[in-house]
């Protein structure tokens, strides 16, 4: 089978050129033969269960031949934002599902289980993303990042386990936030996966992966959650058809479309831990930031007040999704102007480019928000969300720190300087868990939402400053 990582060979010059040429005709024409084998969903289904079944005989994924372009910015663009806003509104809209039939204190259990369940994924991915697909040249392979991606995966699952055992959950709790760790922990395998098309200039690809994958999720988990009104089934259903989405869908079509990998060594794995441990660090502390009022509440104020903060962090997810959508499908062509020294001016006006039009966005969306927004939620969850007007708008300038954290963590990591942001992160954590916890404390939820905000504009500051001086003393070497 293709999953048997021993079969991928180092080419020869020979077999790299062939390799190379893999897809060159869909590169002229867009796609080497039908894919979809016709136009109809059916005829599609068909056509892939035919090339599942063409590799499972020829004994391996690796060896097909792939049948879609690569360089299809516009098709990058499409799938890329249908696939981030359905990763990006799914737990908003289980959530919605999950008060309607399981009631607001389970749903506001569900809620939490979300941020740890998005803490852990941090660890999964560890960081590794952006170093992959800004990976232009190849210095580590695909199988080094699928080991990688494996071990940690695994580590969180673990480190999930034992945070509910010593939370002490039980009963209902303990089976949401298990059901909620393990989706994450597909979801997490599957990205090392849909960066291996981006990294090959396919991002479309990765786009509808992550379709697929969220909406068989959202759909078996709705019918499970309808059928039995047990959210903890729901969950694990949920994280059931996430893992057979990716198994059927992500992995084989990652092998199908992108070219055989060189072999894995302990080396380069160990050196992509290396090399991505201050980003790791620098996100997972970044969450533990985001998530910081929401683990302050637990305790202090009632399951439903959690639901009552995902629900309004939706729109700071919007601001967030949004200029993602945006930034992603550029982060490599950012990698290549870096890399020409006379584009340097080019760069550095893309960048304040970016950051404009995360201010853009984050206008809009409190715009819609105050228009017509505020009111489709409360129909959505059947709750009165007009008293929290203001904490929705507060919420909607918290994403515009949020993408512009992201934005400037991102390029931070593709100059190569990701040892820096560790510092920095740690620096807004002091200041973050007081913060928090006086917040909440003294104003409950409408606390947790300020206090977001004030961690948010800390982080911003330093992380603005960090790439300011990054950059004066590039130049400086230049010159």
């Amino acid at each position: 089978m293709g999953f048997d990582l021993s079969r991928f060979k180092r080419p020869g010059n020979k077999e790299r050129r062939v390799v190379g040429r893999r897809g060159s005709d869909a590169a002229r024409s867009g796609v080497t033969s039908n894919p979809s084998g016709g136009h109809s969903p059916l005829a599609f289904l068909n056509h892939w269960r035919e090339r599942i079944e063409d590799a499972r005989r020829s004994g391996s994924f690796a060896d097909q031949a792939g049948q879609y372009a690569s360089g299809q910015t516009t098709r990058d663009y499409i799938c890329n934002t249908i696939g981030q806003t359905a990763s990006g509104s799914f737990f908003f809209l289980i959530s919605v599902v999950a008060t309607h039939f399981s009631g607001t204190e389970q749903a506001g259990m569900f809620s939490l289980a979300v941020t740890i369940g998005l803490l852990l994924m941090f660890v999964g991915n560890y960081g590794v993303r952006a170093y992959q697909v800004s990976d232009v040249s190849e210095m580590q392979s695909f199988n080094d990042y699928q080991i990688q991606r494996l071990v940690t995966c695994a580590g969180m699952f673990l480190i999930g386990f034992i945070y509910c055992k010593l939370r002490g959950y039980q009963g209902t709790m303990m089976a949401i936030c298990l059901g909620v760790i393990l989706f994450r922990v597909f979801d997490a395998l599957a990205d090392v996966y849909e960066g291996r098309l981006q990294q090959k200039d396919k991002l479309y690809l990765a786009g509808i992966s992550q379709t697929v994958r969220y909406v068989l999720a959202f759909i078996v988990c709705t019918i499970v959650l309808v059928i039995t009104r047990n959210l903890a089934w729901a969950c694990w259903a949920m994280a059931i058809a996430e893992g057979g989405a990716m198994l059927v869908f992500t992995l084989p079509i990652t092998y199908f479309e992108t070219d055989r990998s060189y072999p894995w060594s302990k080396r380069a794995v160990k050196e992509l831990f290396v090399q991505c441990l201050p980003v790791f660090l620098a996100l997972f502390l970044y969450n533990v930031l985001e998530s910081m009022p929401k683990f302050a509440m637990e305790g202090v104020l009632a399951y439903e007040n959690q639901l009552y903060y995902l629900a309004l962090n939706a729109t700071s997810q919007m601001v967030l999704v949004i200029s993602g959508l945006i930034f992603n499908p550029q982060i490599v062509r950012l990698a290549k102007i870096w890399a020409e020294p006379t584009q340097r001016r080019r760069f550095d006006f893309t960048v304040l480019a970016m950051f404009g039009v995360i201010v853009l966005i984050a206008g809009l969306v409190a715009l819609c928000m105050s228009l017509f927004g505020i009111r489709i939620f409360s129909i959505m969850y059947g709750l009165d969300f007009e008293q929290y007007r203001p904490l929705v708008l507060v919420m909607c300038a918290e994403g515009g720190l949020c993408a512009t954290a992201n934005l400037f963590y991102q390029i931070i990591t593709l100059l190569r300087e990701q040892q820096s942001i560790t510092k920095l992160y740690l620096i807004a954590l002091v200041f973050a868990v007081p913060v928090a916890m006086l917040l909440v404390n003294f104003s409950g939820l409408a606390g947790a939402v300020l206090a977001n905000l004030v961690i948010m504009a800390i982080l911003v500051v330093l992380l603005v400053y960090e790439y300011l001086s990054i950059r004066k003393r590039l130049a400086e070497k230049i010159w």
